[in-house]
């Protein structure tokens, strides 16, 4: 699936966000660290980038951003995160959207994901824990942390 073929999904998305969007209220994050579960396959677990979250409300966010995954190579993804559940001050849900850059996965192309998705937020500091499921000779599953900030005290 090519970037263009996703962009009618999200085209909508942004105008709704600009409608109430605070730059203030916007997560930075440096990329992920990713714990995999077959630590025999010679995967990078420190995976640098840079993304946003971009809170639309406090179940969903739209996120993107460009790291560099377990195999070494530059990966894109596009999303959004729904969060309708919350146990004792930790968001639960999932990631929706769409990741490149996987030379396993569609020959590195793009492919829908759902990842089930923890998030903490304080005031300033936030992590994401996600569960990335394995995809035999695809994808190696791994637990994925992404520390992420943002400059306003939040809401």
């Amino acid at each position: 699936m090519k970037l263009r073929q996703l962009l009618p999904w999200f085209g909508l998305l942004p105008g709704l966000a600009f409608a109430q969007f605070d730059p203030g209220q916007a997560w930075i994050n440096a990329g992920l660290y990713s714990y995999h579960f077959d630590r025999h396959q010679g995967l990078e677990d420190s995976n640098p980038g840079i993304g946003i979250e971009w809170p639309l409300d406090s179940t969903y966010s739209l996120t993107a951003g460009v790291f560099r995954n377990s195999d070494r190579q530059r990966s894109h993804y596009v999303g959004l995160y729904v969060m309708p559940f919350e146990f004792h001050g930790v968001k639960l849900g999932a990631a929706v959207g769409a990741f490149d850059g996987y030379p396993k996965a569609f020959n590195g192309g793009w492919f829908p994901a759902l990842i089930p998705t923890a998030a903490i937020e304080g005031k300033h500091w936030g992590l994401n824990i996600a569960f990335v499921p394995t995809i035999k000779n695809r994808l190696y599953g791994a637990l994925s942390f992404q520390l992420k900030y943002r400059f306003s005290a939040g809401e």
